[in-house]
């Protein structure tokens, strides 16, 4: 079985407290791209809207086929009240509802036909395409003045007896500088497609070329390829880089290695690729306010640096790496976990700190923030409740010795209490959506035995705070409690 990363945390969470058995090969998590755009706007009201998923979710019947929920932003924040949920079954959706499809195990969102509203690219990693069991699609939904509609165009695998899993990871920038939003497309294998220049409501884009980083493919029945894609402009030449994170080609096996591609005028340069610290999931954002973007990986599985040091995994408790962009490309590394400074908790066996990250700018005050999630953190005896810790910005970097918050379901006026496998952070988002200017924290979570959940925590405009906390389940946006949904364990980025 092939799960989306952040869903086989889950999904395996689920097998080991019922006891069965899951297989699984460990796919992309997401890390949202600070500096591409502030935020998504679906509707062009100005306001960030947050798109998420049950991708494991039932419809009409189908195992696993996949739900796709947009929360729109408001003077607020996000709650169930104003909502676009879309499936495949959905009138316009490319695709229809089955078994194992996983609408929405990858989302990405850019304005993709320049129409002034933000539209969003699904991925259904394991959707069945002809014969092709694990082909995977990728489909592109519309935004309008009404939010996300249920219009949208199929974006075809040009290759499907090269690979599988098509569109198991996405991201969108503006690679070649040329003002028009990108989608750079990956799958089972080592290369990446890139689709410059938006599409047309038709689904035909500007251009496809294809980028080949020197990362694994898949290899041994096992489905790698790039593990995730992150885009950023780490470089400050106004067009976005790309990170991808994948395996090293040089074994077997491989371990885990990550590459910066910088952004050209013909796209992007896997001949200038250059080696970065280790990490399966990142983040891109300008943290020390020099106008270069700063690349933030996360490290909670076996993994070495390019320097063959072993880097400490899940079960020594993760890590997290940040390198500072410059003109010339990644720059000065440094290295968090929760020994480092004041960061709260201490580096525990199986906490998976860095499991999911997230950057935006909480205070307003041009640096980018941080936050970070240890999905498997036990606190007070409860196994695997989870907690998030926002770290704040400065112009010498990321601050790790003071204004450090930390939240779980146990911190006073959050909703809901630390229970066993909750995974209170199985995704985060820093964003805008509440139209001030200000980035506020959403937290996705294991609620209610995978049922899953998305928790709001609003800005204050100089810190995140509880007052007007929210949280929205599952069932109040209309996902079925049926099976394990794990609605809001992915975040667009």
């Amino acid at each position: 079985m092939h799960l989306h990363r952040r869903l086989a945390l889950a999904t395996a969470t689920a097998a080991a407290l019922t006891g069965g058995l899951l297989t699984f090969t460990a796919a992309p998590a997401t890390a949202a791209d600070s500096t591409r755009v502030a935020h998504a706007d679906f509707n062009g009201d100005g306001i960030g809207d947050l798109a998420t998923s049950a991708a494991t979710a039932y419809v009409s019947g189908h195992k696993n086929a996949g739900t796709v929920v947009v929360l729109y932003g408001s003077k607020t924040g996000v709650s169930a009240a104003k909502r676009t949920v879309l499936t495949q079954n959905t009138p316009g959706v490319p695709g229809t509802a089955e078994d194992g499809d996983e609408f929405g195990g990858i989302l990405a969102y850019a304005d993709f036909n320049h129409d002034g509203y933000d539209d969003l690219a699904v991925g259904s990693p394991q959707e069945k395409v002809g014969n092709d069991v694990d082909g995977g699609a990728l489909a592109i939904l519309w935004g309008s003045k009404n939010g996300l509609t249920g219009k949208g165009v199929d974006i075809p695998d040009p290759a499907p007896a090269s690979h599988d899993f098509w569109g198991e990871n996405v991201a969108a920038g503006d690679f070649d500088g040329d003002g028009k939003a990108d989608l750079a497309v990956g799958n089972s294998s080592s290369t990446i497609y890139l689709y410059r220049g938006g599409f047309t409501t038709a689904g035909t884009p500007g251009s496809r070329t294809t980028v080949k980083p020197p990362i694994q493919s898949g290899t041994g029945g096992y489905a790698y390829g790039p593990l995730h894609l992150t885009a950023g402009d780490v470089n400050g030449d106004g067009r976005t880089d790309l990170v991808v994170d994948g395996y090293e080609t040089n074994t077997d096996y491989g371990w885990n290695t990550n590459y910066w591609l910088p952004g050209t005028p013909s796209g992007l340069d896997a001949s200038a690729a250059r080696a970065l610290k280790s990490g399966v999931v990142t983040g891109i954002g300008d943290i020390n306010g020099d106008g270069y973007g700063d690349i933030v990986s996360g490290a909670d599985w076996d993994a070495k640096d390019s320097d063959g040091t072993t880097v400490p995994d899940a079960h020594d408790g993760g890590r997290v790496s940040v390198t500072y962009g410059s003109a010339s490309g990644p720059a000065a590394t440094t290295d968090i976990t929760q020994d480092t400074g004041s960061v709260p908790g201490a580096s525990e066996k199986g906490d998976n700190f860095g499991w999911e990250l997230d950057l935006g700018d909480v205070n307003g005050d041009g640096y980018q923030d941080l936050v970070v999630s240890a999905p498997m953190e036990d606190l007070g005896g409860v196994t695997d409740a989870g907690m998030v810790t926002v770290l704040y910005g400065s112009a010498s970097g990321v601050n790790t010795a003071s204004g450090i918050q930390s939240f779980a379901q146990s911190t006073a006026d959050v909703p809901g209490d630390d229970e066993k496998s909750d995974l209170f952070g199985t995704d985060v988002k820093l964003d805008d959506v509440t139209g001030d200017g200000k980035a506020d924290l959403m937290v996705g979570s294991f609620e209610n035995n995978g049922a899953g959940a998305v928790t709001y925590l609003p800005s204050d405009g100089t810190r995140i705070t509880t007052t007007g906390s929210r949280v929205v389940s599952a069932g109040s946006v209309w996902v079925l409690p049926i099976g394990i949904p794990q609605f809001g364990s992915v975040f667009a980025d």
